[in-house]
Parts: C-alpha cells; structure tokens; sequence
C-alpha cells in the first residue's frame, strides 16, 4: 500500500515539474499586442518609442489576472494537500 502511494506522489512531481517547465518556457515569448485603436494612434515612425510603451504597458495589465490566478491556484493545492495529510 506504501509504494502504491509512494509512486503517486512521484508521478505527481513529475507531472508538477513538467507543467512548470512549460510555463516557464513561455515566460519568455515576448507579446506585442495592440488594440486596434492603439495601433492606430501609435503607427507612424516618430511614435516608435511611445508605442514601445504601450505594448509594455498593456503586457503589465495583462501580467495581473495571471498572477492572481496562480496565486488563488496554490492557495487550493495547499489546502487540498493538507486535507489529504489529515486523512
């Protein structure tokens, strides 16, 4: 029954480092969205580095749900793994 167990939590951390490794191959795609709107305004070669900055700005704003998300996301796996310990 132990290494039933045991190999469970070891197919666990395998599939926990896969995922974060993933995602950390992900992090470094660069994003250079726009809105249509922003494209607009921003398009022309003397507004080089203002659209620069909105292209940064928008990835910052972007950068706020997914923190939050991971966040709530290991808050659950904490709890959910020590509910198992209790049992």
């Amino acid at each position: 029954m132990q290494t039933k167990k045991n190999n469970i939590q070891i197919l666990n951390s395998k599939f926990q480092i896969f995922v974060f490794g993933i995602l950390f191959f992900f992090i470094g795609i660069s994003s250079n969205a726009q809105c249509a709107m922003c494209r607009a305004a921003l398009s022309g070669e003397s507004n080089i580095k203002k659209a620069e900055a909105v292209n940064d700005g928008i990835v910052f704003l972007m950068v706020i749900p997914y923190l939050l998300v991971s966040i709530i996301g290991v808050l659950i796996y904490r709890m959910y793994k020590s509910k198992n310990k209790a049992e």
